[in-house]
């Protein structure tokens, strides 16, 4: 990999306090800088916490940072990771129900499904339902369903500025 550097934001939409630490530690790690999270409650369940970050971190920290959640009790959260030059952003979802889901996105924010998925799909021409249930699943319809309600209790929490890269 180069030495290419990206930003992203981390939205933790809910983790149990007992993990809170963990998590600060855990992107510190990932990051290889120390940070310090602002927890506050999540308005849904006053039994979970959330947070978000904003990082710079060489191509691929977006990947890194969702790995090292992944598969931890009760914790929903997003990962972004934006285009450079050379390559394309990403975004992961994770909810302790339906686990990890990953998207390749466009340097414009478009979900890019790739030609085996497309065509992966159109073997159920015949099966409409089917042929529907699939596509939602390249777009990762289950995970936003599921998250969303944790995004909207936490709106106007943060404001994140878009970043303009040369």
């Amino acid at each position: 990999m180069n030495n290419v550097n990206t930003r992203g934001v981390l939205f933790i939409h809910s983790a149990p306090r007992s993990l809170c630490k963990h998590i600060q530690w855990m992107i510190s790690n990932v990051l290889n800088t120390e940070i310090k999270l602002q927890w506050t409650a999540q308005p849904l369940d006053d039994k979970f916490y959330m947070t978000d970050l904003s990082w710079v971190g060489p191509v691929g920290t977006g990947a890194k940072l969702a790995s090292a959640m992944r598969g931890w009790e009760h914790l929903r959260y997003e990962v972004t990771e934006e285009a450079t030059l050379t390559t394309d952003a990403g975004r992961w979802l994770h909810t302790p129900d339906l686990g990890i889901f990953y998207a390749q996105m466009d340097r414009c924010g478009n979900m890019v499904v790739s030609e085996n998925r497309i065509r992966h799909v159109l073997e159920y021409e015949n099966e409409p339902q089917k042929m529907i249930h699939e596509l939602k699943l390249a777009l990762g319809k289950a995970w936003d369903d599921e998250l969303e309600p944790f995004r909207y209790a936490s709106d106007g929490n943060n404001l994140h500025w878009l970043h303009y890269t040369k």
